[in-house]
C-alpha cells in the first residue's frame, strides 16, 4: 500500500491502538467552503462525505472523544437531513442553550457602560436586537467594544459578507422576498420558515431560505416563539440601506 493510499481515518485509529488516547477535534469555520466556493457543489459534496467518512461510524466513534466544529451555517443538508445529523448543532435559529454565549448580554453591556461612562440606550438602540429564550437580549461583542473603545456609536459592523452580497440576496425573485424586506424596513416583522433551508448559499427554493440565511449571517434576528424575523438594530438598518440605495427601491427609500 502506498502512503498516500492510507487515509486519514486509519492513520488516526493506528495512532489510537499505539497510544491508547482518544482524539478531540476541534474544526474552525467548518463551512469556509460553503461560502466561499458557494458554486463548487462536487467540491462540497467531496467534503462532506471526507467529514462523514472521518466522523461518523463505529470506527470513527472507536477513536474520537470528542469532535467540535464552529462556523456561520449550520450543516448542510441533503434534502431534508444531513450527512452529518449525529452533532448537536446550536445556531442562530436554535441556540438554546448556548445562546448567552453567542454575544454580550444585556446586563454585561449595562455594566461596561456604567464602566465606561456611555449612555447604554444609546449602546441598545445600536447594538441590541438580539432576543432568545427567556427574553435573553443579545449584543455583537465587536460592535460594543469598538463603541467603548473609540467612544463613538458607529457601524462597526464584521460583514461576513459585502452589503452587495445583501443586495444581491434581498433582491433575488421570490414571492413576498422585496414585500418582506420592505416590511421590515419599516419596523415590521415577518414570518418565515426556517427548517427548509439547506445550511448552504446557493440552494434557495423561497423568501423563507433566503431569509433563513439573513439570520445565521447576522442580519436578521429570530424569535424563535413568533417565528418571525426583523432588522435587529440601527447597526444593520445602516447595512440594509447600503444595500438599497441605487437598487429601484426609491419607493422606500425616499418615502
Amino acid at each position: 500500500m502506498k502512503k498516500e493510499d492510507v487515509s486519514l481515518t486509519e492513520v488516526l485509529l493506528r495512532v489510537f491502538f499505539s497510544k491508547k488516547e482518544k482524539f478531540i477535534i476541534i474544526i474552525d469555520e467548518w463551512d469556509c467552503i460553503f461560502r466561499e466556493d458557494k458554486e463548487n457543489t462536487v467540491m462540497q459534496e467531496q467534503y462532506i462525505n471526507f467529514l462523514r467518512g472521518l466522523l461518523k461510524g463505529v470506527v470513527a466513534e472507536s477513536f474520537l472523544e470528542l469532535v467540535y466544529i464552529t462556523g456561520i451555517l449550520p450543516i448542510k443538508k441533503y434534502g431534508t437531513q444531513s450527512a452529518l445529523n449525529h452533532f448537536d448543532e446550536y445556531t442562530m435559529v436554535t441556540p438554546t442553550p448556548l445562546e448567552e454565549f453567542m454575544g454580550f448580554t444585556q446586563e454585561e453591556v449595562q455594566k461596561l457602560c456604567e464602566t465606561c461612562g456611555l449612555d447604554f440606550e444609546e449602546m441598545k438602540y445600536w447594538y441590541e436586537g438580539y432576543v432568545f429564550h427567556k427574553n435573553l437580549h443579545i449584543y455583537n461583542p465587536k460592535s460594543v467594544l469598538e463603541a467603548i473603545r473609540r467612544r463613538r456609536f458607529d457601524n462597526y459592523w464584521t460583514r461576513t459578507e459585502t452589503y452587495e452580497s445583501l443586495k444581491y440576496y434581498i433582491e433575488m425573485n421570490f414571492d413576498g422576498l422585496r414585500d418582506g424586506v420592505a416590511a421590515m424596513l419599516g419596523g415590521a416583522s415577518v414570518k418565515i420558515n426556517p427548517r427548509k433551508f439547506q445550511n448552504d448559499m446557493t440552494s434557495f427554493k423561497s423568501k423563507d431560505d433566503v431569509m433563513t440565511l439573513l439570520v445565521h449571517l447576522g442580519y436578521l434576528a429570530y424569535d424563535g416563539i413568533t417565528g418571525e424575523v426583523s432588522i435587529p438594530n440601527e447597526e444593520i438598518f445602516g447595512e440594509f440601506e447600503n444595500a438599497i440605495e441605487d437598487g429601484g427601491w426609491e419607493e422606500i427609500v425616499f418615502s
